[in-house]
């Protein structure tokens, strides 16, 4: 199977890596990719929100299956574009992706549905936000109600602060705050069959302790040894079964990756929000613990066969991902940074730590720091404790004027 997948981030490395891996892809090619993906897959310069582009390239490639990554070319409609062409597509239409693309259209979807989520209001002038916030109180949850890049949302004791975030926003969704932890629970769906991938739980804000902004992810874990046995049994039948039913009934089905967000609160389990992609950096320690072959789960996906699937594998190990983001991150990050020790990680820690790249690119000989998340540094071990151990220690070979990156990824599920 020749295989392309749309994508440059750590998310895309970590798929390109997992397919990479697989006995049935004979040509793995991705655009516009980065410098770490660049050791596994072809790269192709493309415009990725170009859907007449990104099929050109398929046609190109004559690829048998195109995986496209990130939300905003999902949003765009270029899976849209790649099916009209007559190409196996694992992504959502741009109106299924409209389920991660407005935080209000996902609102209604749960209503619809019958998914246990937070009360919320969707507020378009002072007046309404004004009284969102009254309404609920503090802690505020005030998000973006278009796409992000997983910094849309705040959430704050001052009035103020989030007032001040609305107010930058065309339109937003503000919400009751939900206490308990949070699980990122992924699943594969053709439309109708949903296949539940294993629990991760990340890291949104930037500094240790959970505290500082938020940002796109400083890390993840899986599995969570906390959490209920009976929670991806639950998830599935009362969150992602009824969403890809109700999103068939509408005429728009969802076929590709479903996100689901959740809180594991004093009342039971809620959705925070739902995303049409692969979530980043979970994906890094979902797909370190898959057995089953990546691109035959995907194409089944794709072509709406996944009932037809033997159960998936999963390994025991657990994983860890740890972010090394550049200076200033998540304000505007420095680029142009050179890393080093990324051949001594190759050296002296495969197989169970490896780097996948996020923001980067080649300079001459150079790998250098070209986006604010830059490298997530994963590994696996028979327990938490074993992969954060292995984690850490890549982390400490890699050398990146300065980065930054938290330390206490899966400490408090391993124990520590």
């Amino acid at each position: 199977m020749k295989v392309l997948v749309i994508g440059s981030g750590a998310r895309e490395h970590a798929l390109c890596r997992s397919l990479s891996l697989d006995p049935d892809v004979t040509a793995l090619h991705c655009a516009p990719g980065n410098a770490g993906i660049a050791e596994v897959a072809e790269l192709h310069q493309v415009d990725a929100l170009d859907g007449k582009a990104v099929s050109a390239l398929a046609t190109r490639l004559e690829a048998e299956l195109v995986v496209v990554g990130p939300e905003a070319p999902l949003v765009a409609g270029v899976a849209d574009a790649l099916r009209e062409a007559g190409f196996p597509v694992f992504g959502p239409s741009g109106e299924a992706a409209r389920i991660e693309g407005s935080k209000a259209f996902a609102k209604e979807v749960m209503a619809a549905a019958g998914v246990p989520t937070a009360r919320s209001y969707v507020c378009t002038t002072a007046d309404e936000v004004a009284h969102a916030l009254d309404a609920f109180g503090a802690p505020y949850v005030v998000k973006d109600d278009g796409l992000a890049a997983g910094k849309g949302v705040v959430v704050t004791q001052d009035a103020d602060a989030a007032t001040e975030h609305a107010a930058a926003c065309e339109r937003v969704v503000i919400e009751e705050f939900l206490d308990g932890p949070e699980v990122s629970l992924f699943a594969i769906t053709d439309g109708r069959t949903v296949v539940p991938l294993q629990p991760a739980q990340d890291f949104k804000r930037a500094l240790d302790g959970d505290e500082g902004p938020n940002t796109g992810g400083m890390g993840a874990y899986s599995p969570l040894p906390w959490a209920d046995p009976k929670l991806v049994d639950e998830v599935l039948q009362t969150v992602l079964q009824p969403t890809v039913d109700e999103m068939r009934r509408r005429g728009t089905p969802f076929s590709g990756l479903l996100y689901a967000g959740l809180a594991i609160t004093s009342r039971g389990m809620r959705v925070i929000e739902f995303n049409a992609r692969f979530g980043d950096p979970e994906t890094q320690v979902v797909l370190a613990r898959l057995r089953t072959p990546l691109a035959g789960l995907l194409l089944a996906a794709a072509n709406g066969t996944l009932d037809d699937l033997p159960p998936l594998r999963w390994s025991d190990d657990a994983a860890v991902t740890v972010v090394v983001a550049s200076h200033n991150y998540p304000g505007t990050p420095r680029t142009g940074d050179p890393i080093s020790g990324l051949d001594r990680v190759a050296a002296e820690d495969a197989p169970h730590a490896y780097v996948l790249h996020a923001g980067t690119r080649r300079d001459g000989d150079a790998v250098v720091s070209a986006g604010g998340r830059v490298l997530s540094v994963t590994a696996t071990g028979e327990d938490l404790t074993q992969a954060r151990e292995r984690a850490y220690a890549a982390v400490g070979r890699i050398g990146l004027d300065g980065a930054q990156h938290r330390t206490d990824i899966a400490a408090k599920a391993a124990g520590e």
